[in-house]
């Protein structure tokens, strides 16, 4: 390892640590308690040591989503003096019942939960809900008005809300989900308009999904919260940890840039000592041979390169056809048993045979290659997952969706293959363009296909978070170079993300 790398290597183990030292910081004063009724996991988030009651609230998350994802929300109410409850609705992060269950008897269960809890005020309780749980939470307020002193209403949509109820009813929208702009508008003028225990509040340069990590998001509900209750509460907590996050994530990526490339050349310059125990000219000199081969390969023509683009612009044309095909018979939105993320692990396995079927090329599958590919998944996967765990999402797989995670590896290899394949052997600049080329196209390929099967359209609101997958592709392939490492690492691990997101069905 030369100079440069190990000084690389120091530094992003220096800011990993400093990481989970801000993130372990948020908990300070604070009691953080997992606990589960009915087979629901939640999660109890109270001030420490508190002798006085405490206002409860109960924070719903949205499709797709996680308690983890509403942490924000609990830790500055928490805080601020508030005892929160956060769960998983069935179908959703560690819930590993199906998607069947009234999300009401859920909301349900949780404030049942919140009651028992000491020092939380029965008398005093709040409910708060993103996008599916803003629903829930209103429409608790709304049938149970008794129960709820306030609600928060993030990103909502429809309920029936009147003059009257729910009471005191804060609607939050980002400036950049216009369509939530809109239905946050109607709410408001069913509901009464502004004012008489009725607000809308529009949170700048946010939409679906970061407009939960915005401190203005965080503050505002809490602000309204107090004005409820008619208390007033002091909190100098500003919710940072999705910035340590992004530090940590970086500070992995550095160690990959610093270690992968000397243990791949140190795989292929020798074989292993496994290896050197058979005689030479076996089976292990043919595999190290073949190793050789894979990582010298040819030069890409200019026509290769020619072919590989006419593939991936090629390649959504195969994914929208096969999609539709499928549509007739079955239900795609439920492929697999996983709402939305079957239909998108098909997409992928669609556009990559389109994709590779262009490129007319595949390199050689070498031990080493097996090796190194498992190494950048598990790298990847801490890099990505341990932390996110206790930050914004629930990364442990529940068994069904260990299952789920076989199959989704399986679909999205193809088009990871075919992306190795088209940036063997290029530059950072070439890289950067390939980045942006399979960004451009995975996003207008998506938009046609909810165009057309208007029933995955969820995928709308992910579209902002593939690129930067992608970008983390692109820092992987450049590190690792060895195509069959880079596919297999990275296939594992978007097929993890995918099911560790999406909804589980019957």
């Amino acid at each position: 390892m030369t100079r440069q790398r190990l000084f690389l290597f120091v530094i992003a183990l220096l800011l990993i640590v400093l990481s989970w030292w801000q993130i372990a910081a948020a908990r300070t004063g604070l009691v953080v308690q997992s606990l589960s009724r009915d087979g629901i996991p939640m999660l109890y988030v109270a001030p420490n040591a508190r002798s006085q009651k405490m206002p409860g609230v109960l924070i719903a998350h949205g499709f797709a989503g996680s308690k983890q994802l509403m942490l924000g929300y609990a830790y500055t109410l928490a805080h601020a003096g508030y005892a929160v409850m956060l769960w998983d609705f069935s179908g959703h992060g560690a819930n590993n019942k199906p998607l069947t269950r009234s999300l009401q008897a859920d909301l349900d269960t949780a404030y049942k939960a919140l009651l028992t809890q000491r020092g939380v005020e029965p008398q005093r309780v709040a409910v708060l809900g993103h996008s599916m749980g803003s629903g829930a939470a209103m429409t608790a307020a709304i049938q149970q008005s008794d129960r709820f002193t306030a609600t928060v209403a993030i990103s909502p949509t429809k309920a029936a809300v009147t003059p009257q109820v729910p009471t005191n009813l804060q609607i939050q929208a980002g400036s950049w989900e216009p369509r939530f702009v809109v239905n946050a508008q109607q709410l408001l003028q069913r509901a009464g308009g502004e004012g008489q225990g009725r607000s809308l509040i529009i949170i700048p340069n946010a939409e679906h999904i970061t407009i939960l990590f915005r401190h203005v998001s965080h503050q505002a509900a809490k602000t309204w919260l107090d004005r409820s209750f008619g208390i007033q509460t002091f909190s100098s907590y500003i919710d940072n940890r999705m910035t340590w996050y992004g530090v940590h994530l970086f500070a992995w990526l550095l160690v990959l840039g610093a270690v992968a490339p000397v243990i791949a050349n140190g795989i292929l310059r020798q074989p292993p000592r496994i290896w050197q125990r058979f005689p030479a000219g076996g089976v292990s000199d043919l595999l190290f041979q073949a190793a050789i081969q894979a990582r010298n390969s040819d030069i890409i023509s200019k026509s290769d390169r020619l072919k590989s683009w006419i593939g991936l612009i090629l390649s959504p044309l195969g994914a929208i056809g096969i999609l539709a095909l499928l549509n007739r018979n079955t239900d795609i939105a439920s492929l697999g048993g996983v709402l939305v993320g079957g239909a998108l692990g098909i997409w992928f396995y669609a556009a990559g045979i389109v994709w590779l079927l262009a490129n007319l090329r595949l390199p050689r599958l070498t031990l080493a290659g097996l090796g190194l590919g498992l190494g950048l998944f598990l790298l990847l996967w801490v890099a990505f997952g341990a932390m996110a765990q206790v930050a914004w999402l629930q990364w442990w797989l529940v068994p069904v969706r260990l299952q789920l995670w076989l199959w989704l590896s399986l679909l999205c290899f193809p088009w990871l293959l075919a992306s190795g394949i088209a940036q063997q052997q290029s530059r950072i600049k070439t890289r950067f363009i390939w980045w942006l080329g399979q960004s451009l196209v995975l996003v207008i390929g998506l938009l046609a296909t909810i165009q057309i099967l208007p029933q995955i359209g969820f995928i709308f609101l992910l579209l902002p978070i593939f690129p930067l997958f992608l970008a983390m592709f692109a820092i992987a392939s450049a590190a690792v170079k060895d195509i069959w490492a880079f596919a297999i690492g990275c296939s594992l691990f978007f097929s993890w993300a995918i099911a560790a997101a999406f909804p589980l069905v019957g």
